[in-house]
């Protein structure tokens, strides 16, 4: 189950990187033509700022796919600039995601969710591998936490 996760995961945040880009150029293309300002701001620095902002946004997202895709083909964790990445990614989602409840409306909200809960999952099932399986209750080895088997006894010279 962890390799399609984080497959899932890794499109998803490419699919989002690529409209989030989009989206802001737009916006940037619209200012622009419209000549608007917004309390006395220039108009070309807004459509700029706008432009430059969702490329950013979009390459932050493309990077964070870009590890999701790591550990898909690896099928290993993802360690140290990676993993950091991937947290802030979904806290990135769980902050965007409360505002576009008041914002933009339930489905937004929901697709943010969604993807938090993707990233989320797909650190944590990478996690669960990580760690030592419990052992088992009938096991009778000593120190595997079954019941104590006593070492013979040392053996006595006169």
């Amino acid at each position: 189950m962890r390799r399609p996760v984080a497959w899932v995961v890794a499109v998803v945040l490419f699919v989002e990187a690529l409209c989030i880009a989009a989206l802001n150029w737009f916006l940037g293309v619209v200012v622009d033509r419209q000549n608007m300002s917004l309390a006395g701001l220039d108009p070309d620095v807004m459509s700029l700022s706008s432009k430059i902002g969702g490329v950013l946004f979009g390459l932050y997202f493309a990077f964070c796919g870009l590890v999701a895709l790591l550990v898909a083909l690896r099928d290993r964790r993802p360690a140290g600039f990676g993993r950091a990445l991937l947290i802030s990614g979904a806290v990135v989602h769980g902050l965007l995601g409360a505002l576009t409840w008041g914002l933009v409306g339930w489905p937004a909200f929901l697709f943010m969710v969604l993807v938090l809960g993707l990233i989320v999952l797909l650190l944590m099932t990478y996690d669960a591998e990580e760690r030592p399986a419990a052992p088992e209750p009938g096991d009778s080895k000593p120190g595997n936490g079954g019941s104590p088997v006593s070492p013979p006894p040392a053996p006595t010279t006169p």
